[in-house]
């Protein structure tokens, strides 16, 4: 099933998507949008587009565990988005993705406009192969 992860943020909300086989997780895109609403839209399109069975939005859960104020904002972005999707759309801990997305792309050497560019879409794809990690290990079980 294809799977696409989102890392929802105020101005950039980068969006990444996987192969079939859930074995590669790709950066797809930026969506560009400080409006809430219409970058939901925008996000259930493009999940229209790559043909998603399932959604995963990043959660930036507080370092102790704990949900913030941004968690929640994403929350709210989920289950909006719910609401414009017939497919599932479930949380996942986003903690350290943005660093490792730019260690990432240190070791790339991929920097100033280009790595902006792209950062945000790098770190959806972090995300969704955490989420592909803990899922091909866990099939048994029900996602946390």
């Amino acid at each position: 099933m294809k799977i696409m992860a989102v890392d929802y943020g105020d101005s950039h909300t980068g969006l990444a998507c996987c192969d079939r086989t859930e074995t590669l997780a790709s950066p797809i895109g930026v969506i560009d949008e400080k409006n809430f609403n219409v970058c939901v839209e925008k996000v259930a399109a493009a999940s229209v587009e790559y043909e998603a069975g399932l959604i995963v939005v990043g959660n930036p859960l507080n370092m102790n565990g704990s949900a913030g104020p941004r968690s929640e904002i994403c929350k709210s972005f989920a289950d909006l988005l719910q609401n414009y999707v017939d497919v599932p759309v479930v949380m996942w801990d986003e903690r350290s993705t943005t660093v490792t997305a730019h260690q990432m792309m240190n070791e790339v050497n991929k920097r100033g406009k280009k790595r902006k560019a792209v950062i945000d879409a790098v770190a959806a794809a972090v995300i969704l192969e955490n989420y592909m990690a803990w899922r091909a290990n866990n099939k048994d079980k029900e996602q946390p």
